[in-house]
């Protein structure tokens, strides 16, 4: 296990465990947190051995949000406007600065990312979970955009991920209100993809991630690009965009194994 201050990463059986690890402070996202965060992206990228990626927090819920002495260096001064703007020159490849890149560069990591939600889902918090490519929940999940409250919008990457996910009124209404809705209706407007009992989250955050390491990962890269990618893109680019990377997966060792345990009865070995 890699301890990164308030956050772990536990790479086991090709799935990389991410845990924040801040109870007491409901897992408040602080420099630590996103610091670690960033870096197991890194460690991940690096490492090559993980498939997917498993999200969670430690103690009673997933996320409260930014910490609240961020707020306390605004309203004194020690944070500005321009000294955040400097904290957002570090861009990743899709263009998301440092803060963005908390919920968007699961999006950009070639494997799949499953957030398991438990309790507070809040702000940043909520901004994480939907960087993530499947969100499971535990019926006592409550999820909201809070940055209103405080004169802000959201600012991690939520009002890109969200728009693939939600109808836009009702996309507005959540970020201009605050309002806090719970799993089910998390579950309903398309936020999170199922809602499960909290003794069994982590058991189906697991079950999940282990059903795609069974899978080939070099074809559910491609998937993944072809979907990701292709949302911004007409039909006619969008489906020249799929040719492309199917033929790519054509040609992959994964594809072989696939095909040859098809026609021989067997089990494929990716």
């Amino acid at each position: 296990m890699n301890d990164i201050s308030q956050f772990n990463v536990e790479i086991d059986a090709h799935v990389a465990w991410l845990i924040l690890n801040r109870p007491e402070k409901r897992n408040a996202v602080d420099s630590d947190i996103m610091s670690g965060l960033l870096a197991a992206i890194e460690q991940i990228t690096a490492d090559k051995s993980a498939r997917v990626v498993v999200l969670s927090g430690e103690g009673k819920g997933f996320c409260a949000g930014l910490d609240m002495a961020s707020f306390g260096d605004m309203v004194s001064g020690d944070l500005t406007a321009d000294s955040a703007a400097s904290a957002y020159d570090d861009l990743s490849p899709s263009g998301a600065n440092r803060v963005q890149q908390l919920g968007w560069a699961w999006q950009e990591l070639g494997i799949p990312v499953i957030a398991a939600i438990h309790g507070g889902a809040m702000g940043g918090g909520l901004n994480l979970a939907l960087g993530a490519d499947i969100r499971v929940v535990a019926p006592d999940a409550k999820l909201g955009f809070v940055e209103i409250t405080f004169g802000l919008l959201p600012d991690m990457s939520a009002t890109q991920s969200l728009r693939h996910l939600a109808r836009l009124d009702r996309i507005k209404e959540l970020i201009f209100t605050g309002e806090m809705i719970d799993a089910e209706e998390a579950c309903r407007i398309g936020l999170v993809n199922r809602v499960v009992a909290k003794e069994s989250l982590m058991e189906e955050a697991r079950s999940l991630a282990m059903k795609m390491c069974d899978k080939s990962s070099s074809a559910i890269r491609l998937a993944k690009e072809a979907i990701d990618n292709g949302l911004e893109m007409d039909f006619a680019r969008g489906s020249r965009y799929e040719a492309d990377l199917f033929a790519l997966c054509f040609a992959t060792e994964d594809c072989k194994e696939g095909i040859s345990a098809f026609l021989e009865k067997r089990a494929a070995k990716f």
